[in-house]
């Protein structure tokens, strides 16, 4: 579940790559198995006790080169948006079936398999030879012996392989795109399956960064980023963010990026704040601020923001995007949101906490820990938010409610019921040409990662009375 869209990730994904050895995924390693390797399965352990899976990844690779961080990345997000696929080759190769396999054992199976069928870096040899190795070491010789022959055999029937007929035509979508049943229903009720298709399809593609300038014009940040070697392009819906369109192995090397004139975002996240159309020199509040890029986007108009988070962890990230791009607007505290600790502001932006689904394509994991019940835990939360932000809107004020969430219970629902319950407010639109004509929705932003190319994003933007 993921507290809105702002991405800082610092380990972007990459072109798969040839290693010396023609092995994949690194050198050194342990007694063979490589640490890129060792890396991805601890990661995988980490997802099982409930970790999520970028502070895994940045922890787990932080002493890999950049090149193996992008090799293990590529292994990891990929084999998590294919698991269903790998299950079904998997399963029918595992005499009794996977269900028998310890939980870890199957996640090296998976790992192996994906640089089988998807890791072009990767020889047929070295994806079986190094999960062998990786199976003895954790499990012993009897794991090591089974993974020996499973992955032999799909390696050997690679060009037969298929997947299991589905008569249902819900069970095959979730099956060939890599999603839990329950979600993929939900959405091909509201979409369709041809659409919901596409937003499957849209979800299993590595996501892009992309970059926002700060204190420099476009034009400036893209002629220093492809002096530095690193090929622009354009971002869908925003005009000024920059798509960057070859890997990048260190943002911190990167000269534009220490001296703070950008920052990460995808367009889903900016359209939100531009939606939010900020008074020039107003007051804000971002109560649910981390990790901090819409307050940094609020900064632009606002004489001052206050940004508060509940997690002291997650709001030292606001701190640090602040620092680094020199944004001395910007106050964070913190502070839980249903009892929100200021007096009333112009505008408050209540970018809640929310099961994520429209950024499933950054969060593969996200989909797997998902559960129907969360949605109901977060629409209460959510709605606890909402009631409060209301409070600290001066009249005649402005409350921005969003989320990176496509489900309508926390998103139209959680808006038609404050609006039922509050008649003192109503739904204010921004001027027209403020964003987009496709992303409005009945005055209400609606960005679909099927249709606009983007994260998912939802923001309603309401007006107090002035009485």
């Amino acid at each position: 579940m993921g507290a809105g869209a702002d991405h800082d990730h610092r380990s972007p994904g990459g072109v798969a790559v040839h290693h010396a050895g023609g092995s994949g995924g690194g050198g050194g390693g342990h007694g063979g198995v490589t640490d890129a390797r060792v890396a991805a399965a601890e990661i995988c352990s980490d997802l099982r006790s409930g970790e999520l899976l970028d502070p895994s990844f940045d922890r787990r690779t932080a002493k890999l080169d950049a090149r193996d961080r992008r090799w293990t990345r590529e292994l990891v997000y990929g084999m998590l948006r294919r698991r269903p696929r790998l299950d079904a080759y998997l399963d029918e190769r595992v005499r009794g079936g996977m269900v028998r396999l310890d939980a870890d054992l199957l996640d090296l199976l998976r790992l192996g398999a994906a640089q089988l069928f998807f890791m072009a870096s990767v020889p047929a040899y070295a994806a079986i030879a190094q999960t062998v190795e990786l199976a003895k070491r954790r499990h012993g010789v009897g794991a090591s012996k089974l993974a020996n022959a499973v992955l032999r055999r799909l390696d050997r029937e690679r060009d037969a392989l298929t997947l299991p007929a589905r008569s249902d035509p819900v069970d095959a979508l979730a099956l060939a795109g890599g999603h839990p049943r329950w979600i993929v229903a939900r959405w091909v009720e509201r979409w369709g399956i041809d659409e919901t298709a596409r937003l499957l399809e849209a979800n299993n593609r590595e996501a892009p960064l992309i970059a926002r300038p700060y204190h420099v014009v476009r034009e400036q940040l893209e002629a220093m980023l492809e002096s530095a070697g690193i090929h622009v392009d354009e971002a869908p819906l925003v005009r000024d963010s920059i798509v960057l369109a070859s890997p990048v192995s260190s943002l911190t090397e990167l000269g534009p990026f220490r001296q703070g004139l950008f920052h990460l975002q995808d367009p889903g996240s900016t359209l939100v704040t531009q939606y939010a159309c900020v008074p020039t020199g107003a007051v804000v509040a971002d109560l649910c601020a981390a990790p901090g890029g819409k307050s940094i986007e609020l900064s632009r108009n606002a004489s001052t923001v206050f940004s508060s988070d509940a997690s002291l962890g997650r709001l030292q990230r606001v701190v640090d995007n602040a620092q680094r791009l020199e944004v001395d607007s910007v106050f964070p505290f913190v502070a839980d949101a249903r009892n929100p600790a200021i007096r009333p502001v112009d505008l408050v932006l209540v970018d809640a906490p929310c099961t994520g689904t429209g950024t499933f394509r950054r969060h593969p994991d996200a989909r797997w820990r998902l559960k129907i019940s969360d949605l109901a835990v977060m629409a209460s939360l959510q709605r606890a938010i909402l009631k409060a932000a209301a409070d600290v809107v001066k009249p005649g004020g402005l409350l921005v409610y969003s989320t990176c969430s496509l489900e309508p219970e926390e998103n139209d629902a959680q808006i038609d019921r404050f609006l039922a319950e509050h008649p003192g407010w109503r739904l204010d639109p921004p001027p027209e040409g403020v964003v987009p004509q496709t992303v409005l929705d009945e005055g209400r932003l609606r960005v679909l990662p099927q249709r606009h190319g983007t994260d998912g994003a939802f923001a309603a933007r309401l007006r107090r009375g002035a009485g």
